[in-house]
């Protein structure tokens, strides 16, 4: 049915269909779905603590013997500024009063965990199929410890010399990023997003650069990009905005309205949200103080500040200050369940590679 193989054996997956990881708006039933329909399935962790991380993948395996990838962020913790976070304080200060907030309350937590010894611990003890890494890979003694545990190591690369590099580091399967994907940039060796390829050009050149197999993502939305990226040379897709329609995600309203209305033009890239580069749909706070703002603070201690703006406009129905992740694909999307839509996409791509074929 497939001509590569490579993931396909590799994973133990019926179709080249990988669930990107989205924190936030997805739990084990987005995951389960996705992965009874053939696709690998996928589970984020980086806003879990260990003990809610065990049972992500306890109720995962309650439910399905399918194969599971565990996903963690590798950033540095930030350094608190106190100056600039003053000043995003500041300038959200109007919010505040318009929303009747103390301004003086503590800034809530916006924390965001790194792959670390406790994560490691518990990756060795499930021993999940395979771990996926956003910003890089971890040190060399922690990723030393999951291989020994068996498990299959991913992660992303924005650009050919982050591929180069992770091949260079331990990476067993790259994750092409394009510049059309939701959620955050996967950049780790460059902060600059003026020269972020898309995923067309990303994908052949990664291909070309390393020897491992390559996972396109970014705007692939239907079975045409699917099999686009198959002829580009990757091994399979990533596909996140798309599953965030089905009943199984758990996009609040506002989101999932902005999904049903999605523009090819609708979603920007943006730092206001978190501290760091992510594409989502345009709200108030970004059109207001981004999409790119000098003050934000660094990642993820900018979200800490929205939160209880994101709390009050999501009361009333409102996204203004929520992070709305999206891809540029976003109006591709089907409201069907995750099953049946990684089972149409797998039959509508088969069907067109035939037809390709003549």
């Amino acid at each position: 049915m497939w001509q590569d193989r490579r993931l396909l054996d590799l994973f133990g997956i019926e179709h080249p269909i990988v669930l990107a990881p989205m924190a936030g708006v997805m739990d084990t039933d987005l995951a389960v779905a996705v992965a009874d329909g053939g696709g690998l399935a996928s589970l984020p962790m980086a806003m879990l603590d260990e003990a809610k991380l065990r049972a992500q993948v306890e109720t995962f395996r309650a439910a399905t013997a399918r194969p599971l990838n565990l996903n963690f962020f590798t950033h540095t913790p930030p350094v608190p500024n106190n100056a600039r976070e003053h000043a995003w304080r500041e300038s959200l200060k109007p919010y505040y009063a318009e929303y009747g907030i103390d301004p003086a309350a503590p800034v809530p937590s916006s924390e965001r965990k790194p792959f670390n010894d406790a994560f490691c611990a518990a990756v060795e003890e499930l021993k999940p199929e395979l771990v996926s890494f956003h910003f890089g890979l971890p040190d060399k003694a922690l990723l030393d410890r999951v291989k020994v545990a068996g498990c299959v190591v991913m992660s992303s690369a924005t650009t050919v010399e982050e591929a180069r590099w992770l091949e260079a580091h331990g990476c067993d399967v790259v994750i092409a990023q394009g510049a059309e994907a939701g959620g955050h940039r996967g950049m780790f060796l460059t902060d600059s997003l003026a020269s972020q390829p898309g995923t067309m050009a990303l994908v052949p050149q990664v291909v070309d650069a390393v020897k491992l197999p390559v996972i396109a993502a970014g705007g692939i939305g239907d079975a045409r990009g699917i099999v686009a990226a198959l002829a580009l040379g990757a091994a399979a897709v990533q596909i996140g905005t798309a599953f965030l329609l089905a009943p199984e995600s758990k996009v609040l309203p506002p989101h999932r309205a902005a999904l049903q209305a999605a523009r090819d033009d609708g979603t920007v890239v943006t730092n206001v949200m978190t501290g760091r580069p992510a594409r989502g749909f345009v709200n108030r706070v970004m059109r207001e103080r981004g999409p790119i703002s000098d003050i934000a603070p660094a990642f993820p201690l900018a979200g800490g500040a929205l939160a209880p703006l994101h709390a009050k406009a999501q009361a009333q129905g409102s996204g203004d200050f929520s992070a709305m992740w999206a891809g540029q694909a976003a109006a591709l999307g089907r409201e069907i369940p995750a099953r049946e839509l990684v089972v149409r996409l797998a039959e509508e791509a088969q069907t067109l590679l035939r037809r390709l074929a003549g």
